[in-house]
């Protein structure tokens, strides 16, 4: 969901040959010790599996082969390769979909050494069934609304500015009165608007759908205390259509033309300096960096809508990315895998890699300050929980046509042939109707948990 929006090349299915392993023309590896066979769906890291793999061969013994699957393929490569003798050990879970479609092949982790040196937040966003937990989250990522310090400070010495500095924007009406004014003076401020372009090109829908969205399923859920439900109320979504209406109006694009606004376009107005708030995540610095806003200029907001309390809360968490284990395996090469796994999150060099070359977050306790991307945006979101403010969670949503159907009904109404009544509909009755669907055809749904467990 996060890294097909960022600008990296991809290529076919690769099969990556680790250095040392007999198919590559020498062996350093001990049959006798196992075998680890990792199905990864993240393309973009592919240079940094090989120099693991390779290196823990080279260290161990344990032969370590990586395939690779392009976006789109993931699930057809993942379904041919499971099929056959010689299947992955090891692979991605990304989203709820898949962790249902591929429950039979998931080993319980729980027990293992490695599921118990994840953190709280890692262990919370494991999947789990039946009292087992299935997957061990190894990304963390957080997405607020992004904001330049330079322009608010710069807009904050003027005469008609409504706060004395940005740390003032502390709830939803307060950002209101700022990007209103900023958009009132934003010739004087030398700015194309307040608010970057709510894009609503299919590259840029899950701005809307996917992440702004799940603030008002979490207040709701919160105020259930439930982690799920087959249906909602849309108790929050006026909530949602006032923040959505505060970047309409106050971007430097016609409401009617949103829709042919791509991701680019829009990351483009906010990192050549021309609008003060960017709603996104701290993926979206890649793209920022290097052009005309300093690393020190870059902060993040919560997503302020007005929602009863969401002053207490910071920028959201999103843990999509996590590892699993194939039960089928044999108990040799589950263990081959699950030793790797844990060398990946304890051993320093491999620590590194993860977290500088790869740039992830990861939710595990062996991971201290130290071992963490150098993104400001990063540092920015997690300085929220140093505050004491409590992390929205991101909880599954049902699939993409779910965010397609609300994306269409947001198109219709920003263009003003469609009423907000469709985005509700989208949004409440859709919930339901794709849950049903995800129950008939993968016969399983979320497992309902009390909300602060």
């Amino acid at each position: 969901m996060i890294t097909t929006k960022k600008a990296f090349a991809t290529a076919a299915v690769l099969a990556i040959c680790v250095s040392g392993l007999s198919a590559c023309g020498g062996s350093s590896a001990d049959p006798s010790k196992g075998h680890v066979y990792f199905m990864n769906s993240k393309s973009e890291i592919v240079d940094q599996l090989d120099e693991l793999a390779a290196t823990y061969t080279k260290e161990t013994g344990v032969q370590v082969d990586v395939q690779t699957a392009t976006a789109g393929t993931y699930d057809s490569t993942m379904s041919s390769e499971l099929a056959k003798s010689n299947a992955p050990t090891m692979f991605n879970i990304s989203g709820y979909d898949q962790f249902a479609k591929y429950t039979d092949y998931l080993e319980p982790l729980q027990d293992t050494e490695v599921y118990k040196l994840l953190n709280d937040e890692g262990k919370a966003y494991s999947y789990t069934a039946d009292g087992n937990s299935y997957t061990l989250p190894y990304a963390a990522e957080w997405y607020g609304i992004i904001y330049n310090k330079k322009i608010l400070n710069d807009y904050a010495s003027k005469d008609y500015a409504v706060i004395k500095s940005a740390d003032d924007i502390k709830d939803y009406d307060t950002l209101k009165k700022v990007a209103e004014s900023i958009q009132e003076h934003k010739d004087d401020l030398g700015l194309d608007g307040a608010f970057a372009t709510p894009g609503l090109d299919a590259s840029d829908t899950y701005r809307f759908t996917a992440h702004m969205a799940r603030l008002p399923l979490y207040f709701e859920y919160k105020d259930k205390d439930t982690t799920f439900s087959k249906t909602i109320d849309g108790t929050y979504l006026d909530n949602y259509k006032d923040l959505f209406d505060l970047e309409l109006k106050n971007s430097p694009t016609e409401p009617g033309l949103i829709s042919s606004k791509t991701y680019d376009d829009c990351t483009s107005e906010f990192a050549l300096g021309t609008v003060a708030f960017y709603p996104n995540g701290v993926w979206a610095y890649s793209q920022i960096k290097d052009n005309e806003v300093a690393d020190e200029d870059l902060g993040m907001l919560p997503y302020f809508m007005g929602i009863n309390g969401e002053e207490d809360y910071g920028p959201a968490g999103v843990y999509d990315a996590s590892w699993a284990v194939n039960k089928n395996a044999s108990d040799l090469d589950k263990q081959a895998t699950l030793d790797f796994i844990k060398w990946l999150v304890t051993d320093d060099e491999a620590k590194k890699v993860l977290s500088q070359d790869m740039g992830f977050s990861v939710p595990f306790t062996t991971f201290g300050d130290d071992d963490q991307p150098n993104n400001p945006l990063t540092t920015a979101a997690k300085a929220y929980a140093a505050e004491g403010k409590t992390e929205v969670r991101s909880f599954t949503v049902p699939d993409q046509k779910w965010q397609d159907d609300i994306a269409s009904a947001l198109i219709e109404y920003a263009q003003g042939t469609g009423k907000w009544d469709a985005v509700q509909t989208a949004f409440v009755d859709g919930w339901s109707t794709e849950w049903d669907n995800n129950e008939s055809s993968l016969g399983t749904l979320p497992e309902a948990q009390p909300f602060e467990s």
